[in-house]
């Protein structure tokens, strides 16, 4: 059977048979996994012996936790500028023309489940997802057209009362809410990355991999007897690294990507010369009692994975978020059988992708191209790169790929994708954190690098210096001992599972913003200190530079918001380095540039140039005293007047400053609540100029969330 007709009889299959699925306790113990204390022998990486990976499926950050305190969700002050549409002016894309067709309103904004009204929400249908509509929405990072795309209701998402053990998970322990997918698609692909660090882009091991074309051992539309290159988990077999893969091989929705490969598929058929240890740990069943067993016997491999069920697997149509946290549940269920055990443990919850539904942080991605030659000093890129990008743009077709549609996505960026949930359940991560360095399902792998010394070459440089390594989600030395209680998940996977059909839920009959409720939480130190600097050297243009001065590389994203139909331009600068490049200014001397990067991380400058070309600004932080050092150059023989003024944290009186011509002025911007910052500088005598600076400043030591992030998403975009 093909993949895609068995993905859809598995579907239809638990749709019919699900009410006879498991069922069990949530019993008493799985609230032991918090009170249990970190094993501490050295206090460092070393003391975690375990490394437990569940994958889940399609669910957007935003979908799952845009209105969850602390993170960067509905209330985010810097979402991306989009065109104007209908009678629609100087919006964001918080607001989406509807699908072609359909009977919503002129505009769309992210909307409500309500399963307290509407309890079959929680089986809501899911979206296209696969490549090509995945790129479309995307379409370069403008983002602007995603209903056409996904459809109406990918704009929907959900509360704490409607995923309440999702949401405790968040706040027991901690959430990632920079974490992206690898793959701008579906399942597979994404979950190669998880598995064995790349798609393949080069097509050495009959790659790349796009779709979901060899998801099961009987898929196979290339005749050459599945993928060759080499999986994560062969590599810790051959390093003496224990591991498993812990499934249901008669269901497990097809989400092993390692029934893909060449060696797994021999060690299936048992074909001669095939690896039995292969086929033990990666493609036979060890369901989730075996799971349980091997805890209680102490006998948890180092490495190992969890396949869920389709009906476990948190993937609209044959599961649910309620039939999903059931399982989460039995898992940690599972782990906790044996507390010594756990003490030892790192449990990895994450999502292969976002099906389709909506997120609104721009994933960072290397520079797209305008136009593409095969001579590299032919082609035109939106933006630059100071790390290698090779392998991260889709070079290659398979011959049964071969269309017009798929030629015409040929050399798209693979990735990142949308934000997804990913949960850092431990130990060593209680206490309610939020992590917002950017990681994607490489991240794992690397954290597994560092524990156990085993490399993936396969990860590409760019990924390399991007994603992060997930150790900054950790405290090894003062791990949190506090206890929290996870609610109950039985009743409402038991109702879930009791709907024998999904459902699409209507548009709103009124455009209601959705709300991000207050509160700030503990948030990881980040490896990020960023710069960008203007330049308008005449009238024709100006300039901006992005200089790094922190420890991880960071894209920024530039939109040029009197041209948002041009492609965007993002730069991935690696530490102690720096890029530069040039706007062209309207015709009347006019620019407006808006850039995001990590954390909230945002410049915008806007003027007509003129006077400005000889006054000149630049920020920098002064650490030692939680201060921001603000320069003023000014090389016109006239004085000028500069005034400050906070946008938020801060109620302060706007501040003037007086630059006498031919002089440079530095002013220290003290940071009264804390290391949050947003602030404006205006000329006075030039309305149209402005440059405002907004982020957190990294000291080093973990902080909070940013207090700002509350209420009700912002539609109309904020000037200056």
């Amino acid at each position: 059977m093909m993949q895609n007709n068995r993905r859809e009889f598995l579907i239809a299959l638990s749709g019919l048979a699900g009410a006879a699925g498991v069922a069990g306790l949530f019993p008493p113990v799985i609230q032991k996994a918090l009170a249990v204390s970190a094993h501490r022998r050295t206090g460092t990486l070393q003391d975690v012996e375990h490394i437990v990976i569940l994958m889940q499926e399609n669910r957007s950050f935003d979908h799952y936790f845009g209105t969850l305190p602390g993170v960067r969700g509905f209330a985010d002050p810097f979402p991306v500028p989009r065109p104007a549409f209908h009678t629609m002016q100087n919006k964001n894309i918080w607001l989406q023309p509807p699908a072609p067709g359909s009977t919503a309103q002129p505009a769309l904004a992210p909307f409500h489940l309500n399963t307290e009204r509407h309890f079959e929400y929680i089986r809501v249908e899911g979206t296209p997802h696969t490549w090509n509509n995945a790129q479309y929405a995307w379409s370069h990072g403008r983002m602007e057209e995603w209903p056409r795309h996904k459809q109406n209701h990918s704009m929907g998402y959900y509360r704490e009362e409607d995923i309440p053990f999702q949401f405790a998970l968040a706040n027991a322990f901690t959430i990632c809410d920079a974490y992206h997918c690898s793959f701008q698609g579906g399942t597979n692909p994404n979950r190669l990355f998880l598995w064995t660090g790349t798609n393949d882009p080069l097509g050495v091991g009959h790659g790349p991999a796009i779709y979901n074309e060899y998801d099961w051992f009987d898929a196979d539309p290339g005749s050459h007897g599945g993928y060759t290159w080499i999986t994560y988990a062969e590599r810790l077999e051959r390093a003496g690294i224990s591991w498993q893969i812990y499934q249901n091989m008669g269901d497990n929705f097809t989400d092993n990507p390692l029934a893909g490969f060449r060696s797994f598929r021999d060690a299936w058929f048992q074909r001669p010369g095939y690896s039995e240890s292969l086929r033990h740990r990666g493609v036979a069943t060890r369901d989730l009692d075996k799971l349980a067993d091997d805890v209680r016997d102490d006998k948890l491999p180092q490495v190992s994975w969890i396949v869920a069920t389709a009906e476990g697997s948190e993937h609209p149509g044959p599961s649910s978020p309620a039939q999903g946290a059931d399982y989460t549940a039995r898992v940690l269920e599972a782990l906790i059988a044996n507390p010594t055990v756990w003490s030892k443990t790192v449990l990895i919850v994450n999502f292969d992708e976002n099906d389709g539904f909506f997120d609104h942080v721009p994933p960072p991605a290397p520079p797209s191209y305008i136009s593409w030659h095969s001579d590299p000093g032919r082609a035109v890129l939106a933006g630059a790169s100071t790390v290698n990008t090779r392998g991260e743009y889709h070079e290659r077709l398979p011959g049964y790929q071969n269309t017009a549609d798929e030629r015409a996505l040929l050399h798209r960026p693979y990735g990142l994708g949308p934000r997804v949930p990913c949960y850092i359940v431990s130990p060593w991560s209680k206490g309610g954190w939020v992590n917002s360095e950017v990681f994607d399902h490489t991240s794992i792998i690397k954290f597994i690098e560092k524990r156990f010394g085993v490399n993936e070459p396969n990860i590409s440089s760019w990924r390399r210096a991007v994603c992060g390594d997930l150790l900054s989600s950790f405290n090894f030395s003062r791990p949190d001992d506090q206890a929290f209680l996870l609610p109950e998940t039985l009743e409402r996977a038991r109702r879930a599972r009791a709907l024998t059909q999904r459902t699409t839920p209507p548009v709103p009959s009124q455009l209601i913003m959705p709300v991000q409720e207050g509160g700030i939480r503990p948030s990881r130190a980040l490896p990020y200190e960023l710069h960008v600097i203007s330049r308008v050297p005449d009238s024709r243009q100006v300039t901006l530079e992005f200089r790094n001065t922190g420890r991880a590389a960071a894209v920024f994203h530039v939109y040029d918001r009197l041209n948002l139909s041009a492609v965007p331009r993002r730069f991935t600068v690696e530490p102690q380095k720096s890029l530069q490049d040039r706007w062209l200014t309207t015709p009347a001397g006019d620019y407006d540039l808006w850039v995001l990067a990590p954390n909230g991380f945002h410049r915008h400058f806007t003027g007509r140039s003129g006077i400005e070309q000889q006054v000149d600004f630049e920020m920098d932080y002064d650490r030692p005293n939680d201060a921001l050092r603000l320069l003023f150059r000014n090389s016109s023989e006239r004085d000028h007047i500069i005034t400050l003024t906070a946008n938020r944290y801060e109620s302060s009186e706007p501040v003037t400053l007086l630059i006498p011509a031919k002089s440079s002025r530095t002013l220290s911007r003290p940071l009264v609540n804390g290391p949050w910052y947003d602030d404006s500088v205006r000329l006075q005598g030039y309305p149209g100029w402005s440059r405002r600076f907004a982020g957190r400043m990294e000291t080093g030591q973990d902080s909070t969330s940013d207090p700002a992030m509350e209420g009700e998403a912002i539609a109309e975009q904020s000037i200056g």
